[in-house]
């Protein structure tokens, strides 16, 4: 398979070099700073290119691997005839934003990739949707070649998956970020919590997270709570998290 890859950052460059390794041929790489472009094409074995002018017509597979705010624009300027197939990789954006293309898709890790840290993707869920049903098994027959995980879903289904990523990655990673400043405030080192962090992951791995919640809260243990409370009131916007979350953690004890 002949392959575009509009993007330089993080997803294209594990993307693409997932594709290449598997013996796929990159055509071309895009990125608006064409010292991106050339960083990632000479890897791949691709041309360097910083226009969209510049993409092939040829190739059987573009994938726009942009932030979400850039993906219009790369649509709005690729021809709109183009006989490969047009996918994104993005988890909320609707698929719809390529409709005009006569073949188009979606593959979305459900995964935060770092272009300069080595990830396997052989086990990293790819949700899979396609303009129509002969593209959605196409592009999951593709995946699963890269990944075993990789499954169908809409985009709706899509949108859910990537707002689950967010609680489960990005606002667990700030909660740690809060509880390495009040640690530190105190002269302690966060290594005391990288047990129990790792203890909290490995119980979810096998059981519903709240089925193994535990804490004050888990217990209302009220008087804890109120120690808890009155310590973090020299910094409200954690008093007010702690507050919800311990709410949350309640309601949830009770449905």
């Amino acid at each position: 398979m002949t392959i575009v890859i509009l993007g330089s950052g993080n997803i294209a460059t594990h993307i693409g070099k997932a594709f290449h390794a598997l013996g796929h041929q990159i055509l071309q790489v895009y990125s608006r700073n064409r010292a991106n472009a050339y960083a990632l094409a000479s890897v791949l074995n691709a041309d360097a290119i910083d226009t969209i002018k510049e993409v092939t017509d040829k190739a059987d597979l573009y994938i726009i691997a942009v932030t979400d705010q850039a993906i219009q624009h790369v649509v709005d300027q690729l021809p709109k005839l183009l006989k490969g197939i047009v996918v994104h990789c993005s988890g909320a954006t609707n698929i719809n934003i390529l409709a005009h293309f006569p073949l188009y898709g979606v593959l979305y890790p459900a995964q935060s990739l770092q272009k300069d840290i080595v990830t396997s993707l052989d086990n990293i869920p790819f949700a899979i949707e396609g303009g129509d049903s002969d593209t959605a098994d196409r592009l999951l027959q593709l995946m699963r070649n890269i990944s075993v995980k990789s499954f169908l879903c809409d985009s709706e289904q899509r949108l859910a998956l990537h707002i689950a990523a967010v609680f489960a990655n990005n606002f667990s990673n700030v909660l740690f970020q809060i509880a390495y400043d009040i640690l530190k405030e105190q002269n302690l080192s966060f290594d005391l919590l990288k047990p129990i962090v790792l203890e909290t992951a490995q119980k979810v791995q096998k059981q519903i997270p709240k089925d193994v919640q535990t804490g004050p809260a888990t217990r209302e243990d009220a008087e804890t709570i109120q120690k808890h409370l009155q310590f973090l009131t020299k910094t409200p916007h954690w008093l007010k998290i702690y507050q919800q979350l311990t709410e949350e953690i309640i309601r949830n004890k009770h449905e």
